[in-house]
């Protein structure tokens, strides 16, 4: 049984007189004398407000001590999440005058662009938006309007792609995710790279975005350098797709970076060249080798797929041969770690949210949208990756280190307390 809301005597008796006075039938009715009680208040309120400044209350002369004086109203219209108000704001003969309750070049009074800012962030289109606020608000506000609220994000954006970033980094994770982009009144395909760090006490990071051409290791390159520029000094290990040139890139960078090439992006490419009936048996074959307790066991497991498998699908086979040195890099850590490191699921993850609050912009105006929807909001996707931890789950012991492996010299580790950290 639902409990009734009790209400002060007071507060009954007062809305009573309003309800007899108005007499409302609907719930719009409602909505108009709440606006109507709305603008009567923020009306009084310039009017004390205009007291206050001179000292004394309209037509009381005998209390006036000052030259100044009353110089009729000013007429302006404000927005307010019941709709436009009618105001009259109040002049001095000196102009002195400033109203704090509605600024001088205020026009809206309500919560409407931080309304603006959540909607975008959840992939409504300026028209979509458009459209909302005049339903339900009753509020005439045109897609170019709602795209001027929304570039305020961009300053935040660019300030935030900027910021200083952490010496260290225990993990970055690195891919690219596809957009098309307006551009010279024609639409072109443009990859927005994403880096994502896990700091030495186990918080991931978004570390940035940025808009550059189709994916390469040339760009991969600048970004790279971008994050040494910002404070980085080293990193323990890259997670990469299987991108060529991308560990030259690293290492040209980070050359004390270990590489760790992510396993659902190999098994994606070795997997495309076998043919349907083959399909299941090569997988659990295959599932011998990245599951194996250690590197040994995985190349015997390796071997043995090649026997059964390699004159049929070589290219398969060859794939896994060629980059067994950073496919590999995974067997030297606990196996707590390892499902970490072994696949870019971390990124994906952003990237599906980034996918998620874009998916009404099948083209963008221009190459700053990206961030804007990134950005936007308190659903801001990188914001939801800040607030997580790494998700090692609760049976993985009550602390883990994660050491530099065949470098301890380098002295430093990530310690991962599973309680603290779930994702």
């Amino acid at each position: 049984m639902a409990r009734r809301r009790k209400m002060d005597p007071e507060r009954k008796a007062f809305i009573n007189s309003l309800l007899e006075h108005y007499q409302p039938k609907d719930a719009q009715d409602i909505q108009d004398m709440l606006k109507d009680l709305l603008g009567e208040t923020l009306q009084g309120m310039l009017e004390a407000e205009m007291d206050d400044h001179l000292g004394y209350s309209k037509y009381d002369y005998k209390n006036k001590e000052t030259d100044d004086s009353r110089n009729d109203y000013s007429p302006k219209i404000v927005t307010s999440s019941m709709g436009t108000i009618d105001l009259d704001i109040p002049r001095d003969r000196k102009g002195d005058f400033e109203p704090q309750i509605v600024k001088k070049n205020q026009t809206d009074i309500s919560n409407i662009e931080d309304q603006v800012l959540s909607m975008y962030a959840k992939g409504m289109t300026t028209r979509d938006i458009s459209a909302h606020l005049k339903d339900v608000y009753g509020v005439d506000a045109s897609a170019e309007m709602i795209s001027h609220m929304t570039d305020r994000i961009l300053p935040i954006a660019k300030e935030w792609q900027k910021r200083p970033l952490e010496g260290k980094y225990a993990i970055v994770f690195m891919d690219a995710v596809h957009f098309h982009v307006r551009e010279d009144n024609r639409t072109v395909k443009k990859a927005v790279y994403v880096a994502i760090g896990v700091k030495l006490n186990g918080k991931r990071e978004v570390l940035g975005m940025w808009v550059g051409g189709n994916e390469s290791a040339k760009y991969w390159l600048s970004v790279l350098n971008e994050i040494k520029n910002r404070g980085v000094e080293d990193i323990m290990i890259v997670s990469v797709d299987g991108l060529t040139g991308f560990g030259d890139a690293i290492h040209a960078v980070f050359p004390q970076a270990e590489i760790q090439r992510c396993i659902v992006h190999q098994i994606r490419y070795s997997t495309k060249f076998i043919s349907y009936k083959d399909l299941k048996p090569f997988m659990a074959d295959l599932k011998l080798v990245y599951k194996a307790d250690t590197e040994d066991l995985a190349l015997t497991a390796l071997e043995d797929l090649e026997e059964k498998w390699g004159k049929k699908y070589p290219a398969s086979i060859g794939s896994w041969r060629n980059n067994w040195t950073q496919l590999s890099t995974y067997f030297k850590y606990p196996s707590e770690i390892r499902k970490l490191i072994y696949t870019t699921n971390s990124i994906e993850n952003f990237n599906r949210q980034l996918r998620k609050v874009t998916k009404s912009k099948t083209i963008f105006p221009t190459d700053d949208t990206p961030f804007q929807d990134a950005l936007s909001g308190n659903d801001g996707c990188y914001k939801k990756m800040d607030r997580k931890g790494l998700g090692l789950g609760s049976d993985t012991g009550s602390v883990m280190h994660l050491f530099w492996g065949s470098d301890p010299a380098r002295g430093y580790r990530l310690s991962i307390d599973p309680i603290t950290y779930q994702g």
